[in-house]
């Protein structure tokens, strides 16, 4: 076996079996970003396996309501008389979970992933000083997330099995690498649809706040050797639970991030390096290009060190609303770019990674430029 040296592993490691496994499973696979309407959102559709074995079909994310007859359409036409063998949401929020509702109604699904925070009630509940009763925050969190109740009641109705999602479940081709589940249920008093919790270490929720600021930005110059991007910043509890994915289709490594943060992604490398993965070839921008979920640290674990200017090392897809012109951020455009990651953004259109023949019709994605300016404070 060859060795290979990874920068956020900071050892040598050998290629493990588990790759191989898998390469040689899943040769065919076409991953597509669906549009999502204004506003922002993700609703992923991904199909992998061979004509002898079979395919095997798997959605991250649902987008808002509206999104699940664009999800619905895409797999009638594309894949027509397929089932979903798994749907995963990858975190509670609304503009993620709510599209998924509408595909259940119209799509059979065998496998339902996703977390539902009332169920960690009883770990939680000293967070709130006796202001709760254990069923009275269970009802309250329940309250706060109607969308994951039905989606709950319409699994249990449609015999789809319900699993929790964590670091360590394998999902058909797909290794969750975060949250791990103690930091899941650690970050729930911390959640935007959580009561407010009383415990003195409760987290500062203002990251609603950074809209009001915008219009106080200045610019900022980038060159191929200048790099802006906040070594420092965070994104909100809610974010940095939301599930990481990895699995090898074909011959790359395929990672989707949802709108996990600094956190989410260290906690990911850091078990991607136990079960010796290779570095991914295709990435999800995480947040829909937020420069509040990366840093340099980060892409420089995931991605790798920065390159010469023109030089090809994987792809990066990012889920964009038709209304936000100013996302993805330059400085993550630019931060990718200068890794070797080229950023395709959906806005209005649905892009696609595969290998095999891919969808009748696909035309050539264009790829974001390099910015020269970008948001600073």
């Amino acid at each position: 076996m060859r060795t290979k040296r990874l920068p956020f592993l900071d050892k040598c490691i050998t290629i493990g079996q588990l790759n191989n496994r898998r390469l040689k499973k899943y040769m065919k696979y076409e991953v597509t970003f669906l549009p999502v309407g204004e506003g922002s959102g993700d609703a992923i559709v991904i199909r992998y396996g061979d004509d002898n074995s079979g395919y095997t079909l798997h959605v991250v994310d649902g987008g808002r309501n509206g999104t699940a007859d664009t999800i619905i359409n895409h797999i009638n036409t594309y894949y027509p008389g397929y089932f979903i063998d798994h749907m995963v949401l990858s975190h509670a929020d609304d503009d993620h979970a709510t599209g998924l509702l509408g595909v259940m109604k119209k799509i059979t699904v065998k496998h339902l992933w996703m977390n539902r925070p009332w169920l960690y009630a009883e770990q939680i509940l000293h967070h709130f000083h006796g202001n709760f009763t254990l069923q009275g925050l269970i009802d309250d969190i329940k309250r706060r997330h109607p969308y994951l109740v039905d989606l709950e009641k319409l699994a249990i109705e449609n015999n789809t099995v319900i699993h929790e999602v964590f670091r360590g479940n394998e999902i058909g081709a797909f290794s969750v690498l975060a949250p791990s589940r103690d930091r899941y249920i650690n970050s729930i008093p911390d959640f935007g649809k959580t009561p407010t919790r009383y415990t003195e270490d409760a987290a500062v929720r203002g990251f609603g706040l950074r809209s009001l600021i915008e219009a106080t930005k200045k610019k900022l110059e980038e060159k191929w050797d200048i790099e802006t991007l906040a070594s420092n910043t965070e994104t909100s509890a809610s974010n940095e639970s939301s599930v990481v994915q990895y699995a090898v289709l074909g011959k790359e490594g395929v990672l989707l991030t949802a709108d996990v943060g600094p956190i989410g992604l260290t906690e990911a490398a850091n078990y991607a390096a136990q079960l010796q993965l290779n570095r991914p070839k295709f990435v999800q921008v995480p947040h829909h290009g937020s420069r509040h979920n990366v840093t340099p640290s980060v892409l420089n674990t995931w991605l790798g060190p920065k390159v010469a200017e023109g030089t090809k090392v994987g792809v990066a897809f990012c889920s964009v609303g038709s209304n936000k012109e100013d996302y993805p951020r330059g400085q993550v455009i630019n931060a990718f770019m200068r890794r070797g990651f080229k950023v395709y953004s959906t806005r209005t259109k649905w892009i696609s990674h595969y290998s095999g023949s891919g969808h009748p019709g696909t035309v050539p994605a264009v790829a974001e430029g390099f910015q020269p300016e970008v948001e600073g404070l």
